[in-house]
């Protein structure tokens, strides 16, 4: 009689082990401590192609998954044998933090379907009321839509960090070629005369400029292009982003955040952008260099003597440079009353820009002051602008007019603003003068006489 109740309670297990797993959305094969297919559910049959009438009661489950009989994760269960053994299963599987004594694997099947299919499996053991094993249970979910999206990332960062690396490559590269352009420059400045070293500079700076034009031209349409494509690449991880919401299976999703968080994937959507924008940034400068260059080499005719005030100058060129400024001192401006001058109001404010840059970049890692002062003295109106910054040394201070002279680092200056502004006032007939403290701040002073020459006007009417 207790024979024919444990039957009967064992019938009824099974009718309900099979109704449950025929509900359920994973596939689920069961097998019985002789291998034998128990449970055959219709997710596995949607999935794998095989009939639970074509399963059950055979020791084939290995068909749907091999072309040649092997031993599944569930046999492995069943027979007490521990996968790290097996070879086809030492590098692919791991135990289960969730469940005692099962194991998961992920391997790819390309029997399965057209173009094959990535599955994730966990095999668990079935004990009976007094614990023996009696069986294995092993459910299978197809990820093979996050595989390949990991592959089209993993491929996407790849291709981004080639493009990257290529044109940082040379861009480096003709970086290396303008300093070597420009050291041959310091080179031959050195060998020129002192009298006429200045028009002899400007002749070759005017080819030089002309000829560093041509490069700078290129680089930045490569990064444009660049931009372009990093864009694109952009779109295309916003679209994979999207996908996402689409997909059921939550541990799927779960492991594609993850994937996002150890590739760092929101810091390089933003450093990207960042490291672009500075080279971008880089490449202006090196214009700007040119400009310099350019504006060396000849004398602005085009301009016209006017009357100006120098405080409206001052202000102006201030707001252009603010972005120099701000984040290194506080401008302080102490302007007495004084007349227009006649001048070339664009050349006064490049020496203006060029003195408060220098100011600026004179002054630490702690935050300083600029002073800006105007004043009258008999027929000459004046400006000084006045930093607490690192001075400089008595040893420079004879040197600081030269063109290409600098203390800055490599790439951080090029020697000509002080020596452009020096010619500009020369060219006003004013002086520029300086006093400096190494360690303590420099002040610079230009003065100009408020009326040109009598003779200039004379020249410029007839």
């Amino acid at each position: 009689m207790s024979s024919f109740h444990d039957e009967r309670t064992s019938e009824r297990t099974a009718i309900s082990l099979s109704e449950l797993l025929d509900g359920h959305p994973v596939a689920t094969f069961v097998i019985d401590s002789d291998h034998v297919i128990t449970h055959w559910n219709k997710a596995c049959e949607h999935l794998l192609g095989w009939s639970t009438h074509e399963m059950v009661g055979t020791r084939q489950h290995w068909q749907a998954f091999y072309t040649r009989p092997r031993a599944l994760l569930a046999d492995l269960i069943v027979d007490n044998i521990d996968p790290a053994t097996d070879r086809n299963f030492r590098d692919k599987y791991r135990a289960s933090s969730l469940i005692d004594g099962a194991y998961e694997e992920e391997d790819f099947f390309p029997n399965i379907g057209a173009a094959g299919h990535w599955l994730q499996f966990t095999a668990a053991p079935l004990r009976g009321h007094d614990g023996q094993l009696v069986g294995a249970i092993q459910s299978l979910r197809d990820v093979t839509e996050r595989r390949v999206a990991e592959n089209e990332l993993r491929r996407a960062h790849d291709n981004l960090e080639n493009t990257v690396r290529q044109r940082t490559a040379q861009l480096a590269e003709d970086i290396r070629q303008r300093q070597c352009a420009e050291e041959e420059l310091r080179r031959t400045q050195q060998q020129l005369v002192q009298s006429d070293k200045l028009a002899s500079i400007g002749q070759l700076a005017a080819g030089v400029a002309h000829e560093i034009n041509n490069p700078i031209g290129y680089i930045f349409s490569n990064f444009g292009t660049l931009q372009s494509y990093l864009d694109s690449l952009f779109s295309m991880l916003d679209a994979y982003q999207q996908a996402e919401v689409a997909i059921v299976d939550p541990a799927v999703a779960a492991r594609l955040r993850a994937l996002r968080d150890q590739v760092e994937l929101d810091f390089l959507r933003t450093d990207i952008p960042t490291l672009m924008q500075e080279s971008k940034e880089g490449i202006v400068r090196v214009r700007h260099i040119v400009q310099d260059l350019k504006d060396f080499s000849r004398v602005d005719s085009q301009q016209e003597w006017v009357w100006a005030d120098l405080r409206h100058g001052i202000d102006s060129t201030l707001n252009i440079v603010a972005n120099e400024i701000k984040y290194k001192a506080d401008v302080v401006r102490e302007y007495d009353e004084i007349p227009d001058i006649e001048c070339l109001p664009l050349q006064i404010n490049q020496v203006v820009m060029n003195l408060l840059v220098n100011a600026a970049h004179a002054i630490g890692d702690k935050r300083g002051r600029i002073e800006i002062r105007t004043g009258c003295d008999g027929d000459n109106v004046w400006f000084s602008v006045h930093d607490n910054g690192s001075g400089i040394a008595p040893e420079n201070l004879g040197r600081i007019f030269d063109p290409f002279f600098t203390t800055k680092e490599v790439g951080k200056g090029t020697g000509l603003g002080l020596s452009l502004s020096y010619g500009i006032v020369q060219k006003h007939h004013g002086r520029i003068e300086v006093e400096s403290a190494f360690g303590t701040g420099t002040t610079f002073r230009v003065t100009l006489p408020k009326v040109r020459p009598p003779n200039e006007q004379k020249e410029a009417t007839s």
